[in-house]
């Protein structure tokens, strides 16, 4: 069974940084596409960030200029790096791997930003 794991929330003042890694497991094959989301009380879940497995990256619009997503196909790991955080980033933020033979996510990290 694939294994999924996040690291790296926590709580930031307004305009600090954090570092999202995850973290699959190595019976993990044909990797997509790699992602991260997040869902904040009350709202959907929501893509925050997606990269291929040749490197092609996409952002949400809040996001864009403020977070860069980064991938590790060799060690089956993606990374968000978020800067300039606003409370309104405040989330659960969910890792996530697209293959060809399943979907996986992990167990989700909480990111809170005070104002």
């Amino acid at each position: 069974q694939v294994q999924v794991v996040e690291s790296g929330g926590g709580l930031v003042q307004a305009g600090g940084s954090l570092r999202l890694s995850c973290a699959a497991s190595n019976n993990i094959f044909r990797i997509n596409t790699m992602g991260w989301y997040r869902q904040a009380p009350g709202k959907q879940r929501e893509l925050v960030a997606s990269i291929t497995y040749g490197g092609r990256t996409t952002y949400v619009d809040s996001v864009k200029g403020r977070f860069t997503i980064s991938g590790d196909n060799n060690k089956n790991m993606v990374h968000l790096q978020m800067d300039s955080l606003k409370p309104e980033d405040t989330a659960v933020y969910y890792c996530n791997f697209w293959t060809s033979v399943g979907n996986y996510w992990g167990q989700g990290t909480q990111v809170t930003v005070s104002s």
